[in-house]
């Protein structure tokens, strides 16, 4: 299965991947969109929130997976059709910098309280 991720300065040394921060564990989370209006749309909402501008990526979901498990962060599906907003708040440091020229870890940047991810999860798993 083919899904859209977020990337940054694609194609480039410094390429870096958009995620969510936990804010009580760190863990990051990879979104993982089934349809890429869906992608585009979250990725615009970044952007007037003062964020780089990302890039919308066609992978495949084994590929995205097998990031994760190595760079030991967590994927969540965004099912198509579904409104995903970006959390008003974003980290105050990220572990990457759209202007290193060396290769960074992939960013992370918004942070869940565990209370959001759960209304997030709540939400996602209504609509399946």
């Amino acid at each position: 299965m083919r899904v859209y991720v977020l990337l940054f300065n694609v194609g480039t040394d410094n390429e870096g991947i958009h995620t969510l921060k936990l804010k009580e564990d760190g863990r990051n989370i990879v979104l993982m969109f089934e349809s890429e209006d869906d992608a585009t749309r979250y990725g615009l909402m970044l952007e007037a929130q003062d964020f780089m501008t990302p890039a919308v990526e066609c992978m495949e979901t084994e590929e995205i997976e097998e990031f994760c498990q190595d760079a030991d962060y967590d994927c969540v599906m965004v099912p198509a059709g579904t409104l995903f907003l970006p959390p008003e708040e974003t980290v105050a440091e990220m572990d990457w910098s759209p202007d290193e020229t060396r290769s960074p870890s992939p960013s992370a940047a918004s942070e869940f309280s565990d209370a959001e991810l759960e209304r997030i999860r709540r939400r996602l798993e209504g609509l399946l």
